[in-house]
Order: structure tokens, then C-alpha cells, then sequence
């Protein structure tokens, strides 16, 4: 039973929402089907009843019970009173349609209803289905009871055509429902499939795209920004991987090329016992310290696995760089703000000091009262800015502004060697991120880093 169910039960999201809304749907109209053609059926059960009565109402007055003995009197149009119609005085039957037999089933249901007493009703199934309904003849001494008949074929032919009209529209309503359920639902997905395609054609790592840069209904949205945040998270799991991997082989080129070297030199001629020995040492050295690197990576990265590798929460750290600072330069104020206090970098936290620690170092140098480090969200990633109220950078030096060694002014009297603002955009754009002069900002110098979301 569960195999045939989920052999047919769709697969698709748009499938099982239309079948929900049309089974919903059926169940609707099966409830006010039954409901509708119930009460139809009702009121054409009380109209025959009702016209039993009055037919039983138009021949009682033909009946005279004054006397001792119950007559019927002859009047204009009598043939008519007499279809279907009996006539008992007491227990005893005094007239009868012409086409009933004193033994028929219907006459002997009128017996059985005149002996009830009152008025009443009852449904007769013989050949066809009649309903009769008894009336007393009021007034004198004899007791006398009015029996009319009337066949309810017309009346159920008139139910049963409601039944089929009202089967036929449930059936367009349901088509229709299930047609229009499938439109809206494929109007309603078109943006999931939308998404899906985007992130087929995208790549994790080259790809700087979001699913939240577009406006989406508020549900997509917030599936957007998750999204977002996984492609975020997984982009900074590979590049820390990948810079793992950059360390792994720089750190293991060394002592491997000491080994080769040391082969190289003890095969170039015959070495004595003494040589040797040396040799072994060397390279038992140099494997141990391979070794050793090996293991210190691969703990590291074991132990990062349960937390977030290469990510760092931009707020605590540039908090730190700024405590560590010590006294600054008399009457210079360093102020930290963010837009948004939850601000995630897809970078580790020593490499975001090591490039806006030459930035802040700067900015110290030449500002005159205050130094702004301002960072905010951007898309797919986090705005660092490093500003301060100094004379700014010489239009004339811009270009040169990240060259190795090169000072705007080398006898300003400040230190530094030009190597800083290098360092800091090499390390940025190793981690996909960048640095650069905003010439924009005046009075002052303000560098922006950019770096990716973790």
C-alpha cells in the first residue's frame, strides 16, 4: 500500500500542492452535493405532500358524515376526484380508484394507514414509488378517512436531474481548480526555479553573485539570505583550505629541499664513516621538522573544524588592535563604529589585524585629532574604512601609493619604511579581498578594505 502510494503520489512541489487543493476541493463539493441535492429532495417530498393534502382536503368535502352512515356525494368532475383517491368509513373501504384491486399492495397499504388514526404519510415501493397521506373527515358521527395517492416518479426524475447537474458542475469546478491551482503554483515557484538555476550556473568560489541582491516575496527572501550565508560560509572554508594548503607546501618545500640536498651532496663522491652519519642526521632533521609541520597543521586543522575556519567577526578584533595601541599621539581620538553589530569576514582573525594593523598605524601617524575605523556589510561581503583628519594623500603620489618603499614626503618626520599599505593589500587580495584609497573623502586619508563575507 505505501509502494503504491508513493509510486503515485507526485514529486514535484507543484504536483503535491495541486492534488492537496483538489482533493481539499472534492471534499468541499462531495459535503455541499449530498447537503444541496438533500434539501431538494426535502422540498419536493413536502410539495407532494402538500398536494396530497389539498386533493385529500377537496374530496373530504364531498363526504358526509352527519348520520349514522357515512355518503359520498356525486359532483361535476367526479372522475377526477376519484383517481387515486380511497375513501373508508371506519374500518371499511367505501370507494377506490378504478384501477386498484381490493387486494392490491397499495389498497392494502391504505388499510394499514388508516388504522394509524391522525393524519399521517408513507412512501409506497410496488411497481413504482407513490407516497399517500390519509386525512380524517371531520365533523358527524361516522368516522370517516380520505386516502390520496400520488406517484413521485416526476418528482424523483426532477431530483435526479439536480443530482446530475450539480455532479457535472462539481466536475468543471474541479478541473477548473486543479487547472488554476497548478497555474498559481507555477506563478508562485517561478522564483525557486529562478534561484536554482542561479546556483547551478554559479560558482562557489568565483562567483561573487546573491540570491538576496533581488527583491523576492518575504518567505524567498529569508531562504535568500540563508543561502547566502551557506555560500558565504562555504567560500570561506575554501579559502581556508586553500590557504592551508599554500602553507602546507611552503613550509614543507624547505626541508625537503635540504634532504635533496644533502642526497645530492653525499652521492656526489665517497664519503667516510664520519660524513655519513652526518648525512643521516640531516635528513632525520630535516623529516622530523616535516613531521612536525604536518602535525601542527593537520591539529589545527582538526581543531577548527567545529567552529568556523577562516572566518572572523570583524567588531572583537578591530576592538583589540585598537586596546593594544597603548597611549596614542597626544589629542587623537580612535573611534570604532559599525552599522551592524554581527558583521562575519570570511578570513581568519589574525590575517584581518595583519591588514588593518598598517592601515591604523598610518592613519596614527598622520591624523591631527581623530582616527575613524568604520565597518558595514556590503554585498557578499564586509567594508572596513580607516580614516582620519590629516593633510591626505597628495593627488600627484596616488598612483604610487602601493609601490614598495615609496613615501609621499620621506622627510615628513614620521616613520615607517612604505612598506605597510603593500603589505596590507598583498595579504587582502590573497584572502579575495582589497584595499584601497578612497579620494573621495576630504579633509584627511580614509583606506577601504574589502573583504569577503564568512
Amino acid at each position: 500500500m505505501r509502494a503504491f502510494a508513493s509510486r503515485w503520489w507526485p514529486r514535484t512541489l507543484r504536483g503535491r500542492l495541486s492534488l492537496v487543493a483538489l482533493t481539499t476541493a472534492t471534499i468541499l463539493m462531495v459535503i455541499l452535493t449530498v447537503a444541496f441535492n438533500t434539501v431538494v429532495r426535502r422540498h419536493l417530498q413536502h410539495q407532494a405532500d402538500d398536494e396530497l393534502r389539498t386533493r385529500a382536503a377537496a374530496v373530504a368535502a364531498t363526504v358526509v358524515t352527519d348520520g349514522s352512515r357515512v355518503r359520498v356525494l356525486e359532483t361535476p368532475g367526479e372522475e377526477l376526484l376519484d383517481t387515486n383517491v380511497w375513501i373508508y368509513s371506519g374500518g371499511r373501504l367505501l370507494e377506490k380508484p378504478p384501477s386498484a384491486t381490493a387486494t392490491s399492495p397499495l389498497t392494502r397499504a391504505t388499510g394499514r394507514l388508516v388504522a394509524r388514526g391522525a393524519s399521517h404519510c408513507v412512501t409506497v415501493h410496488s411497481h413504482d414509488e407513490v407516497r399517500l397521506c390519509s386525512r380524517p373527515v371531520p365533523g358527524g358521527k361516522g368516522a370517516a378517512v380520505v386516502v390520496t395517492a400520488l406517484d413521485l416518479s416526476p418528482y424523483r426524475g426532477s431530483a435526479d436531474t439536480m443530482l446530475f447537474a450539480s455532479l457535472a458542475l462539481d466536475a468543471a469546478m474541479l478541473a477548473c481548480t486543479y487547472a488554476l491551482t497548478r497555474l498559481a503554483v507555477g506563478r508562485a515557484l517561478r522564483p525557486v526555479r529562478s534561484m536554482t538555476e542561479h546556483a547551478t550556473r554559479w560558482s562557489a568560489i568565483a562567483s561573487q553573485e546573491r540570491f538576496g541582491a533581488v527583491t523576492r516575496p518575504t518567505e524567498l527572501a529569508q531562504l535568500g539570505g540563508s543561502l547566502d550565508a551557506l555560500l558565504d560560509r562555504i567560500r570561506a572554508l575554501l579559502r581556508h583550505e586553500q590557504q592551508l594548503t599554500r602553507e602546507l607546501s611552503h613550509e614543507l618545500r624547505n626541508p625537503l629541499a635540504r634532504i635533496i640536498a644533502e642526497l645530492d651532496w653525499w652521492g656526489a663522491r665517497p664519503r667516510s664513516d664520519a660524513d655519513t652519519k652526518t648525512t643521516h642526521a640531516a635528513i632525520a632533521d630535516a623529516a622530523q621538522s616535516m613531521r612536525t609541520i604536518c602535525d601542527t597543521l593537520l591539529d589545527e586543522a582538526r581543531d577548527s573544524a567545529a567552529t568556523a575556519p577562516g572566518t572572523a567577526d570583524v567588531l572583537p578584533v578591530l576592538h583589540r588592535l585598537v586596546d593594544r595601541l597603548g597611549p596614542t599621539k597626544v589629542g587623537v581620538e580612535v573611534v570604532v563604529a559599525a552599522r551592524d553589530a554581527r558583521l562575519s569576514a570570511g578570513v581568519p582573525d589574525a590575517l584581518v589585524e595583519r591588514i588593518v594593523s598598517p592601515l591604523l598605524d598610518n592613519a596614527l601617524r598622520h591624523a591631527r585629532t581623530r582616527v575613524e575605523i568604520l565597518a558595514r556589510a556590503r554585498p557578499g561581503g564586509v567594508r572596513i574604512e580607516v580614516g582620519d583628519d590629516g593633510p591626505g594623500v597628495p593627488a600627484s603620489f596616488a598612483a604610487q601609493l602601493f609601490q614598495p618603499g615609496r613615501r609621499a614626503d620621506p622627510e615628513d618626520g614620521h616613520g615607517g619604511a612604505g612598506l605597510g599599505l603593500p603589505l596590507a593589500r598583498r595579504l587582502a587580495r590573497s584572502a579575495g579581498g582589497e584595499v584601497d584609497h578612497d579620494g573621495r573623502r576630504t579633509p584627511g586619508a580614509t583606506f577601504v578594505v574589502t573583504l569577503p563575507a564568512g
